[in-house]
């Protein structure tokens, strides 16, 4: 069954309740939990009046990314998981495709994410890293819906 369960975290209740899922599911197979948070600077690369404070706010970010996975790892460990961490940047691209590379590279037997399960004109504008994820994940994908 499934030994390395990847979890990508941002520290909304939505990807909180994906990792919540994925502790359940590696208390109960005996599993190992690696959280990833990616750090995403590409609106910063999109906006030219953002030029002059970028160094700033990517550590401001990095520093968010760092307290999210302290969360999460502590929340993990408190359950009794084994667990480790891991933060990329993601300067062009998907935050997906980030994803997808520490999946492989770690290598997990799962991806566990939490979705917000958009549909219509907000998921065309806001697009979708969980359905990047499920459509080019070369192991299987649970996504985990806010009730």
């Amino acid at each position: 069954m499934y030994k390395r369960i990847l979890v990508p975290v941002d520290g909304s209740p939505t990807s909180r309740r994906g990792m919540e899922e994925a502790v359940r599911l590696a208390k109960t197979l005996g599993a190992a939990v690696r959280l990833v948070h990616i750090v995403d600077e590409t609106p910063l690369t999109l906006n030219p009046e953002t030029a002059s404070a970028t160094g700033s706010l990517m550590e401001q970010f990095a520093a968010n990314g760092r307290q999210v996975l302290a969360e999460a790892e502590a929340a993990a460990k408190s359950a009794g998981i084994r667990v480790t961490t891991s933060m990329h940047e993601n300067i062009a691209g998907r935050v997906a495709d980030r994803v997808l590379e520490e999946a492989a590279s770690w290598p997990a037997d799962l991806v566990v994410m939490g979705t917000h399960g958009r549909r219509g004109l907000s998921h065309a504008v806001l697009g979708s890293d969980a359905e990047a994820v499920v459509r080019s994940a070369k192991v299987p994908v649970l996504l985990v819906r806010q009730p």
